[in-house]
């Protein structure tokens, strides 16, 4: 376990909200297309690959920001920074995982495979980002939500209209609360010159935060129209809506706790449109 634990605290294990956070999107996906209880193959595949690149991800991240974490208070510990691991061991430990996800890929259809390396590369592409932009947070979406046009294609052998709004709205949705998660380190991203949204938007940091949660809710709204769901749906976007509105009166003095707190707390919103998704095909 002495050896483990360097390599479960570089891939997050530890810290399982980034695995749900990425999981409930791609279940979405999955429960819309098959218009209820999705296939157990594709559920296992889907959530072992959640688990898998969502690892493999804070990795690569890890090895990209080996230079900086030290320079900032949440992330002076992690084991790139204090010498438990190495540069090398890192890579290698990226390269499994992407080897695990690409070997469970494979029993997915041939399309689906092919959008598999899209994944890779925008996981691999996002932690580099924050050096040349102030909107890694967009490419972040992007990663987080490639799940779900993917999971359509699986199910489908297509990618239908509705799959994009809700790309869409894990994009606007992934950019608020990871902008949350860049306020808790924005003193020393300053500091040490990365950038991120919450330096771009400055003050209107909050503002901006909520008008991206406002436009996932609205892309939400839409699918929902489209997938002909249930009144419940619509009432856990309304009860996802009272969750943010009550993230803005927990963040108005900008604290570190305050921030990390609604950040975390963001991924029961997601959990709720799942079950008013999974509710809307089974009442």
């Amino acid at each position: 376990m002495n050896q483990l634990n360097p390599y479960i605290r570089l891939t997050r294990l530890d810290k399982p909200i980034g695995i749900y956070l990425l999981l409930w999107p791609t279940l979405w996906a999955l429960v819309a297309a098959a218009q209820g209880i999705p296939d157990w193959k594709l559920l296992v595949i889907f959530s072992l690959g959640v688990v898998i690149m969502r690892s493999a991800g804070c990795v690569i991240n890890d090895f990209a920001d080996r230079k900086v974490d030290g320079h900032v208070k949440r992330t002076n510990a992690r084991p790139l920074v204090d010498g438990s691991l190495t540069a090398k061991q890192a890579l290698n430990a990226f390269a499994l995982l992407i080897v695990c996800a690409f070997v469970l890929v494979l029993f997915l259809n041939r399309q689906t495979i092919l959008l598999s390396f899209v994944a890779v590369f925008l996981a691999t592409l996002y932690p580099f980002m924050k050096r040349y932009t102030h909107l890694p947070q967009l490419f972040l979406g992007a990663a987080f939500s490639w799940a779900i046009p993917m999971a359509f294609m699986a199910t489908l052998q297509h990618i239908p209209t509705v799959a994009w709004w809700l790309f869409a709205a894990n994009l606007f949705w992934t950019m608020a609360y990871d902008t949350l998660y860049a306020m808790v380190d924005r003193d020393d991203d300053l500091k040490i010159g990365v950038k991120s949204t919450a330096i771009l938007f400055g003050r209107f940091d909050k503002a901006m935060v909520f008008l991206l949660q406002l436009a996932m809710l609205a892309c939400c709204f839409y699918a929902g129209i489209i997938l002909s769901l249930q009144p419940i749906y619509f009432t856990t976007l309304g009860l996802s809506l009272g969750l943010f509105i009550a993230h803005q009166l927990s963040i108005k003095q900008r604290t570190r706790a305050a921030c990390f707190t609604a950040f975390k707390q963001n991924h029961y919103a997601g959990l709720l449109i799942l079950f008013g998704l999974m509710a809307s095909y089974t009442v």
